[in-house]
């Protein structure tokens, strides 16, 4: 497993804010989206009924505390272990602006907004770059000894690993903040291996977005959950009201009992329609098409020869899938495929057979 620490000078490496939306955005055609990983056909219409339902209130400013509790009761926390967030991409903001730390190590391939926040808060951040040959899995041993801050993702986006929640907690130790991203820990049937709720851990600090699940990627809204001196440290750099009450509403919604069953359920059908989209792929193993198994996110990463290609003639075909080359650690034969229903899976399939068929 090799480690790298780039300087923050270092301009030449990928474009860390490259997301999934810019394989959509702007085009004039009618792509079928298999590039972002919000779920499809969300949010549900009693959603979107609870949201509307609280535009009567803008008048109001903002206030948090019931959806702080709600929260905060759905992990069996206190409240002073809760901070709500316009999504988990301000957490990372928060956590490279609030936080005191010198040497900073980002596990990649991951979703690169937690280093490009450090980068843009003036630190010069390491990288911990997981291998194919290992599946992508962690040696906590990779990991510098003197770094005091560590970012991981689990399930990590784009590989689909589900580290074991045991291997996470061997990183802790006094003095190092641990961020373990779970934004789609709730895609994972069982939620098994997630750290949400533990107190045992020293330093750790676990982020959640609602925006995946339950397609509010628009709203913006997630939350951290830490040691009531960190929450106090990162609440301090927010500015006033910074989740709107359209926010506040539907994350209180979106952790209630109703609505916990619901994704729960969702997490099954994910991961049959995961199956199959798994089983599909491998019959292009002969192209030298190869998974990144196996996957437990809502999402899977291929490798195949000239995946650029592959890539366009897939958009002219009708669909959109994520580049890979934008995550360190992975190059530009690489793809992420968000998991989608059967009958928008096996449409894939045929388009796939088509673009490794030019």
């Amino acid at each position: 497993m090799d480690t790298h620490t780039p300087m923050h000078s270092d301009l030449g490496g990928p474009d860390l804010r490259h997301h999934g939306d810019a394989e959509v955005r702007d085009d004039g055609s009618a792509l079928v989206d298999l590039a972002v990983n919000v779920r499809a056909d969300t949010p549900p219409a009693w959603l979107r009924e609870h949201v509307a339902a609280s535009l009567g209130s803008l008048a109001a400013y903002p206030d948090g505390r019931a959806a702080r509790a709600a929260v905060a009761a759905r992990h069996g926390l206190p409240v002073e272990r809760v901070l709500l967030t316009a999504g988990a991409a301000e957490a990372f903001v928060l956590l490279a602006r609030a936080l005191k730390v010198r040497r900073p190590v980002v596990v990649h391939p991951q979703f690169t907004e937690p280093e490009a926040a450090l980068r843009d808060a003036g630190h010069t951040v390491g990288r911990v770059l997981l291998r194919e040959e290992d599946g992508f899995r962690l040696d906590p041993a990779a990991v510098p000894e003197d770094a005091d801050l560590v970012v991981i993702g689990n399930p990590t986006n784009p590989t689909s690993v589900l580290h074991p929640a045991g291997t996470l907690v061997e990183l802790a130790r006094p003095g190092r903040t641990l961020v373990v991203d779970e934004a789609f820990m709730d895609a994972v049937p069982g939620e098994r291996e997630a750290l949400a709720g533990r107190t045992d851990v020293p330093g750790l600090v676990v982020l959640r977005s609602l925006t995946k699940t339950w397609g509010l990627a628009g709203l913006r809204i997630g939350y951290v959950l830490a040691a009531p001196e960190t929450v106090t440290g990162l609440e301090r750099a927010q500015p006033l009201w910074p989740v709107s009450t359209p926010a506040l509403a539907a994350a209180e919604a979106c952790v209630a009992p109703r609505a916990l069953a619901e994704a729960a359920h969702a997490a099954h059908r994910i991961a049959a329609d995961r199956d199959r989209l798994v089983a599909g792929l491998r019959r292009f193993a002969p192209a030298g098409l190869r998974v990144a198994e196996p996957p437990e996110g809502p999402f899977v990463l291929v490798r195949l020869p000239d995946a650029a290609s592959v890539r366009q003639r897939l958009r002219a075909l009708g669909y959109a899938v994520r580049r890979g080359d934008t995550f360190p650690g992975l190059g530009a034969d690489w793809l992420r495929l968000a998991v989608r229903d059967r009958t928008t899976t096996d449409g894939f399939l045929t388009a796939l057979d088509r673009a490794l068929t030019p």
